[in-house]
């Protein structure tokens, strides 16, 4: 069973919704009731530091299941945006456990999907310790483009990914021409081509 795919019982129990661009699906410190499932469009987690400065701490795009740590926290511990039109299914920890109990092979594919957030995560945090901007942008397209793709869909807006990856929009507008003059990308209106993978 694919990590991203529900059992039957639960998909017959998810309960849509259609959200608009900047729409809050919840917020810090609501109770947590359920985990939710991208059926279009992208969500993104999102938590504001103490000075008030956004940090996006997960994009969930369609197909994907977010908010998962709901399962074991009595509030979520941030908010849930929509970053475009978007629609989900809200489906109930109570019948998203009582599924893990009862089907191994559903509770196998969900800890394969915690795994894999867990390992983006770090991922992202090795990415903040990059001193430089150049350096950073180029390894943050890398890890993007995985070992077999060399083209990255630009969803939504640059600042977006800069917001992401800790630094401002202009340092990630000219990281991205320092990297094209170099020969490492090219940028179309919707995609970021990789052209190396010889070194830095």
């Amino acid at each position: 069973m694919s990590p991203d795919t529900l059992p039957s019982s639960l998909e017959a129990e998810s309960i849509g919704r259609v959200l608009a661009s900047g729409e809050l699906l919840f917020r810090q410190g609501d109770r947590a009731a359920a985990i939710y499932k991208v059926e279009s469009g992208r969500l993104r987690l999102i938590r504001r530091t103490v000075d008030d400065h956004l940090v996006i701490l997960h994009t969930a795009r369609c197909g994907e299941f977010f908010a998962e740590a709901s399962l074991f926290a009595d509030a979520y511990h941030c908010d849930a945006v929509s970053a475009v039109q978007s629609s989900d299914g809200r489906i109930p920890k109570e019948s998203v456990m009582d599924a893990l109990h009862a089907d191994s092979a559903f509770a196998e594919a969900f800890m394969a999907r915690l795994a894999r957030q867990l390992q983006e995560l770090r991922a992202r945090m090795e990415l903040r310790n990059i001193r430089s901007v150049r350096d950073r942008v180029l390894q943050y397209l890398r890890l993007r483009a995985g070992t077999d793709c060399r083209s990255i869909a630009i969803e939504g807006y640059l600042q977006d990914i800069a917001a992401e990856i800790g630094m401002t929009r202009e340092a990630l507008y000219r990281a991205l021409a320092a990297l094209g003059a170099e020969g490492h990308l090219a940028r179309t209106k919707t995609a970021i081509m990789l052209k190396k993978s010889d070194g830095p």
